[in-house]
């Protein structure tokens, strides 16, 4: 049984990945450690209480561990309350791909999604844009394999392109009702937006935070990459469609916890702007909702308590 099914006082031996770990002194002077695991069912936060030093110089990022210890709740979350831990050995077996936390879909049916998107892309100048970027290796094999947020959503092994993917097929299925929206515009915005991420962030499957990505952030990341994408390809940084795509980034983290300095001031940007955030919102939901087990859980991307029942 997996450990998102065990209740209050429940025993989980599990193996997991240690996706974060922090060192915090409780009440009575005692270190302990919270952490952060993740597996395949997803991720759980966890306490190790009286840590020793020894405990302390392997138990880091990146991790692979075998844990034993009993399930407790907060704020209607479940949390481990680890009674004994160590490191996997090769007699365990463990393959960490076996441990990754990993989008619905395959990632290389998400891929092939992704192709023909671009591929019905009619304008010229978007199109190339796109692949120019995507021909490079490097952007190619992060975009398709790093998660779109270190938390709340999408936040797993091929998060971004399951969002990128996602956003693509909204705007498939809702643009008819509106025809007179400019289609290319707002699939290579779809698919561009969060390019930047593939600089901001390290490692996907235990993602951090890169020196660009403290520095800079993913959105000003995002629109270099473009400008970069856009010279390669011979194209003016000029270019109306450009000015739109840019635009349709920068206007779209206004209205949320980033601030780019612009509105919304094109139908397309406000159409694009309102998409994301549904897809980033409802994933998030449901993220919390295969975690639940009560009929209101808190949720810190929300700031308050969502309805998680389910029958």
């Amino acid at each position: 049984m997996s450990w998102m099914n065990k209740q209050e006082g429940e025993r989980v031996v599990d193996y997991f990945i240690v996706k974060d770990r922090e060192t915090s002194v409780a009440a009575n002077g005692s270190e302990y450690l919270s952490l952060t695991l993740s597996n395949k069912s997803g991720s759980l936060r966890a306490k190790l209480w009286d840590v020793t030093e020894k405990q302390k110089e392997w138990l880091l990022k990146r991790a692979i561990i075998k844990v034993d210890g009993l399930i407790t709740f907060f704020r209607e979350q479940r949390q481990l309350n680890i009674q004994r831990v160590r490191l996997v050995t090769e007699e365990d077996e463990i393959d960490i791909n076996e441990l990754v936390n990993q989008a619905f879909i395959p990632r290389e049916e998400l891929w092939q999604e992704l192709r023909m998107f671009i591929d019905e892309i009619d304008s010229e100048t978007l199109r190339e844009i796109i692949k120019t970027l995507l021909r490079k290796k490097e952007i190619r094999e992060k975009l398709t394999t790093i998660p779109a947020a270190k938390m709340y959503h999408h936040a797993y092994y091929a998060g971004l392109l399951e969002h990128i993917v996602t956003l693509c097929h909204v705007t498939a299925q809702v643009l008819p009702v509106y025809p007179h929206l400019n289609k290319d515009v707002i699939i290579a915005s779809c698919i561009l937006h969060d390019i930047g991420k593939t600089k901001a962030l390290s490692d996907p499957v235990i993602p951090d935070y890169t020196t660009s990505g403290e520095l800079i952030g993913h959105v000003v990341l995002s629109i270099e990459m473009i400008l970069e994408g856009a010279i390669e390809a011979g194209i003016s940084t000029d270019h109306h469609e450009m000015v739109a795509l840019k635009h349709c980034i920068l206007s779209n983290y206004r209205q949320n916890y980033q601030t780019s300095g612009v509105g919304s001031k094109t139908a397309e940007a406000i159409f694009f702007q309102h998409i994301n955030q549904l897809d980033n919102e409802l994933n998030a939901f449901f993220m919390i909702g295969n975690e639940a087990c009560e009929e209101w859980t808190f949720s810190p991307m929300f700031k308050r308590k969502m309805y998680t029942y389910r029958k």
